[in-house]
Formats: C-alpha cells, structure tokens, sequence
C-alpha cells in the first residue's frame, strides 16, 4: 500500500510547491524586465523574448504531448521544472560573474518555452489522475490562482526586494524555489492513468501519436466546438488587450502610474475569481461557466474601451477578469471528465496549440488597425469620429478604446453563439465521461 501524500492532499501539496516557484519565477521575470530595458531601452529587445519563448513552445507541443502519455506523469513534470531551473542557474552564473549580456536571455526564453511545452499538459493531465471528477472545477481553480495571484504580489515584492538583494539575489531564490517544487512531487503519489481502448487506437511512432490529439478533437464536434469558442475569444481578447496599456497610456499623457493601478486590479480579480472556484468549484452543468463566462468577460472587457477614467478602468479590468478562473476552470474540467487520462498529454497539448494560436495573430491586428485605421479616424473629424465619439471621446487614445469596445462585444458574443450550436450546448451529455466508457461497451456487448 502507497503511504505517500495522494487525492487532494497530494495535489494540494504539488500546488504549494508550483505557486511559491511561479511567484518566484515571476519575480525574475520582472526583475529581468527592467533589466534589459535599462541595458537597451528597446521594446523590441523586451518583444523578442516573448517570440523566443512563444515559438519553440508551438512547436514542439504536439511532441511534448506525446512524451506526457509515453512516459510516467511525475516524471514529466520533474522535467519541466527542472528544465525551466537550469535555464534560471545559467542565467544567475552569467549574473554573479558579471557577463550576462541581454542575448543570453533569449537563449534562456527558448529553454523556459520548452520546458513550459510539457508542463501544461503534464499537471493538467495529473489532476485527473490525483483528485476525483468531482474535485476537477475546485482543483483547476486552485490551478488558476498560479496563474493569477503572482501577478499581484511579484511586482510588489521584486520592486521591494531588488535595491536590497539584487537581481543575483532574487535569481538565487527562484532557483531555490524550482528545487522546492521538484520536492514536492518526490514526496507525493501520482498515479499512472490505465490504459484504456482510446489509448490503443493512438498507439504508433512519435509523429502518428503527435497528430492524434488533433484528430481526436476534430472527431468530437463538441470538443471542437469548445475549442472554437476559446479561439475566437482568445483572437478577440488578445486584441483588447494588446491595446489596454498603450490606450490607458495616450488617455493619461504616459502615466505609467495610473496604468499600474488599472492592471493590478485585473490581476486582483483573476485571484478572486480564482479564490471563489477554488472554494465553490463552478456550476454543476459546466458549460455555463464556459458560456456565460465567456460572454460576462467580454461585455465587462469591452467597458475598459469607454470614455470613463481610471475608475471605469479599474472596475472593468477587475470584472472581467474576476470571470476568468471560472471559465477556464470549467472547460478543463469538461475536457479532464471526457478525455481518456492515458492520451489527455496529446489532446490537451492539441488544445492549446489550437488556442495559443492566435497569440502571434492578435497583436498584428490590434497594432494595425491602432495605428494606420482607427486611431488617425478619431483623431480627425471624420465620420468615424462623429458616430462614436460619444462612446468613446476623442483624441489620442480614443481610436485604441473604440477597438477594445468593439473586441470586448465580440468575445462576448463568441460564448453567447455557443448556446445557439447544440454540440457545443450539450457537450456533456453528448459525449461520455472516460470513465463510463467501458460500463456502455459492457452493456453494449
């Protein structure tokens, strides 16, 4: 019998481990920011290391998927942190000796991508292996708050800690943390998903089983229709966002202050949100939280686009992203429910490859219709300027918010047509849960 830390004292201990690492990491990545800033003064060096990053991640995502279902889960997850550790003890060497250069980050967001390829799907895919189904909403709420609550207190604390200890100092502890996160997966038990006929069926070499997960969605119209809906919200999203800073910016005459009250209290609502799933855990028919999150978030993002003010923007950021843990907390629980745990690693992988899609797409368009369209419109007494300039105001940055608002409507609308699809409706009840699967084939037979 197993005595090691399992169900969700076990996974409540992994995710002490993760959010004290993300906190940590987060903290660097700050620290870092300001650093290559000051070293170049070029947003373009700080917007390379986000491609660098992003890149290798899409890339090798389909194979990392496969590598979570071939091989054991913990051990999966021990690599991609430790992965991510060695990035940061390069960089903290380079740091003590004095020859870090701002290139060798790029280096560095190339490792941190990769490891990150096999993280998501590795912890996304344990959960459903550690903790009951009806522990999947609270769980993955418990998920969200590693996502959000470092965006709250890492700023804080590395602007805190960074003229006493330095950006040695505050490497040396990320690093730190990252052995403690691996620490923590030593101690507890996850166990190994069963094999299951799904899992056959995908059985092959590397690149067969990489294109799996994608088949296996595209097979599932329901699945796929979630899919699209966080598709298009995400393109949608990511274009409002995209223009959130440069917008409240051009309204304040670059008060750099009034943009960090305005981001901190997004952050402050997705640790929120995150608090109430973690506690509550999400409606009992999931697709609402999906559905109507989707299109709550995205009228409440399309207010930030308004002519209202720092506190119009404070309330809008805050409301649209208190919604943001509920509906990612619930689609993957929807998914974790559905999907077999044995090929979770390839199709959760295919999922976010599908949804990370759009992150290179959206700052294109958000930046070109800013800047060549919208933007000089409103700033000029044109038609455009005449029929929303009560909505909006005008001049410098009325342009940027005209296309928040509009973005915010259409992300919104993205979760409201979901309703209307009856696949993407009764996605529950169309498709079976993993685990009666083999109790219909049985009565089948």
């Amino acid at each position: 019998m197993n005595k090691r830390p399992a169900g969700m004292f076990g996974f409540t201990i992994v995710w002490l481990g993760q959010i004290i690492s993300v906190l940590a990491s987060s903290m660097s990545q700050f620290a870092l920011t300001i650093w290559v800033f000051q070293a170049t003064g070029s947003a373009t060096a700080l917007g390379l290391m986000q491609v660098f990053f992003i890149t290798p991640f899409l890339l090798i995502s389909p194979i990392a998927g496969v590598m979570v279902d071939r091989h054991n889960r913990k051990l999966m997850m021990m690599i991609s942190d430790l992965t991510a550790g060695l990035a940061t003890l390069a960089v903290l060497i380079l740091q003590a000796l004095g020859m870090l250069q701002f290139w060798h980050l790029y280096f560095a967001s190339v490792i941190y991508g990769l490891g990150n390829a096999f993280q998501w799907p590795a912890y996304s895919a344990a959960i459903s292996t550690m903790v009951s189904k009806e522990q999947y909403g609270r769980a993955n709420g418990m998920m969200s708050l590693v996502e959000a609550g470092p965006g709250v207190l890492a700023p804080l604390l590395a602007g805190a800690l960074l003229p006493i200890i330095g950006l040695t100092g505050i490497l040396f502890f990320d690093v730190a943390t990252f052995l403690s996160a691996i620490g923590t997966l030593f101690i507890v038990h996850i166990p190994q998903p069963p094999r299951t006929e799904e899992g056959a069926k995908g059985e092959g070499n590397i690149w067969k089983e990489a294109a799996y997960g994608f088949r296996y969605i595209f097979a599932r119209p329901s699945l796929l229709g979630l899919q699209l809906i966080f598709f298009s919200g995400n393109l949608f999203a990511g274009i409002a966002f995209t223009l959130v800073a440069p917008m409240i910016l051009s309204r304040t005459g670059n008060n750099s202050l009034l943009l960090g009250y305005a981001t901190t209290a997004g952050a402050v609502g997705g640790v929120v949100g995150g608090v109430i799933m973690s506690a509550w855990g999400g409606f009992k028919k999931r697709v609402h939280g999906v559905l109507a999150g989707w299109l709550f978030s995205g009228f409440a993002m399309s207010f930030i686009g308004l002519n209202g003010g720092l506190y119009l923007w404070i309330i809008a950021m805050a409301t649209s992203a208190v919604v943001g843990p509920l509906v990612n907390a619930s689609n993957q629980a929807i998914w974790q429910a559905k999907v077999a745990p044995d090929v979770q690693g390839r199709v959760f992988s295919a999922r976010r490859l599908i949804a990370w899609f759009t992150n290179p797409i959206s700052p294109i368009i958000a930046g070109t219709l800013a800047d060549f369209v919208v933007e000089p419109a409103m700033r000029a007494q044109s038609g455009l300027s005449s029929t929303f300039g009560w909505l909006t105001g005008s001049g410098p940055g009325a342009g940027m918010g005209l296309i928040i608002f509009f973005s915010g409507l259409l992300a919104g609308l993205a979760g409201l047509a979901g309703y209307f699809i009856p696949a993407i409706r009764n996605a529950e009840s169309a498709l079976p849960d993993h685990d009666a699967l083999p109790a219909a084939e049985a009565a089948l037979n």
